[in-house]
């Protein structure tokens, strides 16, 4: 009788989880033409740049996407996700010691993307256009640092998990861990945001992977949260693929790169999120690395352009190819870190 009632409790917590995260992909399919009505009368054009990640002006980049940004393409649909993801977690999904925190920082987070796409849409001048770095990265690292002092003044979190050494006590030190983990994703998320459905196959992934993560930890309200944005991700991906109809642009990216960080703090899982999102670390490593290179080897570059998709663009791959290669190193991966999770469990 008592298996019986679990396995009833669990089935139920299952079908909430699931019933949530297609609740989100429907929402998203309906705002969908609201935005883009909106996007194409605006003319919410998303501007080619003209300065490399690496530094210099990104010859090799506007050689590639040229034809792309004559097509006129719309930027901030990630204000389509982030509606829908928000609408369905604080109607359903309200929890406060699971689900404020990360709904928070996607909000906020996504709010700052949202002023740097709308500079980038109405601004002038050469360059990259959209809102200085040094502001984005003060502002970023505000909500950053505010989430922190949650996580570590209201959710009591001093310690996280380190392998073969358990548990290590931070104290105050967890709010420095907890800006450093999100400023770190939510930008390695911003530079994968290059091709047609790149970032939002990926995301997709490494959210599958932490809603089951969360599952197995008892955090079902942050697993319906991850499902959440799954469902909602499914839907974006739906029109972003090649050819794309819209880029979901700082507003999307910058508010679930925020929301996958702060899961891996709630998770106590920061050492296995560079394995979930290796793609997002080698990303961000070609960009580092071809920075180094250009001022140690009087500009000569590793990659012919960073991030390291478009350097394989330049070599010839088809964006498509490399857009569905790179899905599977994601899913790939994600499937090798939560396996090591799972045996950090035993």
């Amino acid at each position: 009788m008592t298996e019986t009632i679990q396995l009833t409790l669990e089935t139920n917590t299952l079908v909430r989880i699931l019933s949530l995260s297609f609740l989100c992909f429907i929402l998203s399919m309906l705002i969908t033409p609201i935005y883009t009505s909106l996007a194409y009368r605006g003319k919410w054009w998303k501007k080619q740049r003209s300065d490399a990640w690496a530094g210099g002006e990104a010859t090799v980049y506007k050689k590639l996407h040229a034809a792309k940004h004559k097509r006129n393409i719309p930027t901030m649909a990630g204000l389509i996700f982030v509606s829908s993801i928000t609408i369905t977690t604080v109607i359903f999904n309200l929890d406060r010691s699971q689900t404020w925190l990360p709904l928070a920082g996607m909000v906020f987070s996504g709010c700052i993307g949202l002023l740097d796409d709308w500079i980038n849409i109405r601004g002038g001048g050469k360059g990259v256009a959209g809102m200085r770095s040094k502001i984005k990265f003060t502002l970023h690292s505000l909500v950053a640092l505010v989430g922190g002092w949650w996580f570590w003044a209201k959710l009591d979190v001093n310690s996280i998990h380190v392998p073969w050494l358990n548990q290590v006590t931070l104290g105050i030190f967890v709010v420095v861990l907890f800006w450093f983990v999100v400023i770190a994703t939510a930008n390695a998320v911003n530079i994968s945001d290059g091709l047609d459905g790149l970032a939002g196959g990926l995301l997709v992934s490494s959210f599958t992977v932490y809603s089951v993560i969360t599952a197995i930890q008892g955090k079902y309200a942050l697993a319906a949260f991850c499902a959440s944005v799954v469902g909602a991700l499914l839907s974006y991906t739906w029109f972003n693929i090649h050819p794309a109809r819209f880029f979901m642009g700082d507003v999307g990216s910058f508010a679930l790169g925020t929301a996958l960080g702060i899961i891996a703090m709630q998770t106590d899982t920061i050492f296995v999120l560079p394995i979930i999102g290796l793609v997002y670390v080698a990303e961000t490593g070609s960009v580092i690395i071809n920075r180094i290179s250009k001022k140690l080897r009087n500009g000569k570059k590793v990659f012919l352009s960073s991030p390291i998709h478009h350097h394989f663009e330049a070599i010839g791959w088809p964006e498509t190819k490399i857009t569905m290669r790179f899905w599977i190193l994601g899913q790939v991966f994600g499937v090798i870190g939560l396996m090591l999770y799972l045996l950090g469990r035993i």
